[in-house]
């Protein structure tokens, strides 16, 4: 219910602002003027919804045009690192039966198997999966009994470069000038997180049968 109504208002309020105002600048120029409260919004929003099974990459997309890339990537990297706290924490105090609830049970134990084995290394590569949902990677995750240092340093490490590749290109698609340390960080990341994507998902946990794993 919460992620619908972000949902709606994120899209509202995108709609309604490229309807008044017609282009990137002019709408960052709109949000710069709210001052600090609208980066402790979006931060704050961005925060709790993404607790939830919500795409985090709509945020992403977001920051990008909405603030730019640099500005974008912080604001980003920070509520995505405490959304990921949060949910851990979360997890850990409730226990398993609302994750059932609310995450796909076989993405859950795939994620989980996995985290047990290899903790930090496992972390990383799993956050390089694309097509693995943030939110289930961190209920796994804590429900595996991973430490939660290696947890917090695996995020941070495996979402930097999708993280960066999508604000950037956010940013570029509406016509922004990111700069071009940060285009060169968002390609590599790019490269780096199909590769990582593709040897963490053909690679078996420990014990596990490689058919199994294909599955």
């Amino acid at each position: 219910m919460l992620a619908g109504v972000a949902l709606a208002a994120l899209v509202g309020i995108g709609a309604l602002l490229a309807w008044r105002l017609g282009g990137a600048a002019d709408i960052r120029a709109t949000v710069a003027s709210a001052g600090v409260w609208a980066p402790l919004l979006f931060l704050g929003v961005h925060t709790l919804v993404t607790v939830s099974p919500f795409p985090r990459t709509i945020f992403t997309v977001a920051a990008g045009i909405l603030f730019g890339s640099t500005a974008g990537l912080l604001l980003t990297l920070t509520a995505t690192t405490l959304s990921a706290i949060a949910a851990f924490w979360l997890v850990r105090a409730v226990g398993a039966d609302v994750v059932e609830r609310y995450a796909p049970r076989a993405a859950v134990e795939w994620v989980r198997t996995r985290v047990q084995q290899r903790g930090l290394l496992a972390m990383v590569s799993l956050r390089l999966i694309p097509a693995l949902p943030f939110s289930v990677v961190n209920y796994a995750s804590a429900l595996s009994g991973v430490r939660f240092l290696p947890f917090l340093a695996g995020t941070l490490v495996g979402v930097l470069p999708g993280t960066v590749a999508v604000v950037v290109l956010g940013d570029a698609a509406l016509g922004g000038n990111p700069p071009p340390a940060l285009l060169a960080v968002s390609v590599a990341g790019a490269i780096v997180g199909a590769t990582g994507a593709v040897l963490a998902a053909r690679r078996p946990a420990v014990d596990e049968p490689v058919e199994a794993a294909a599955e």
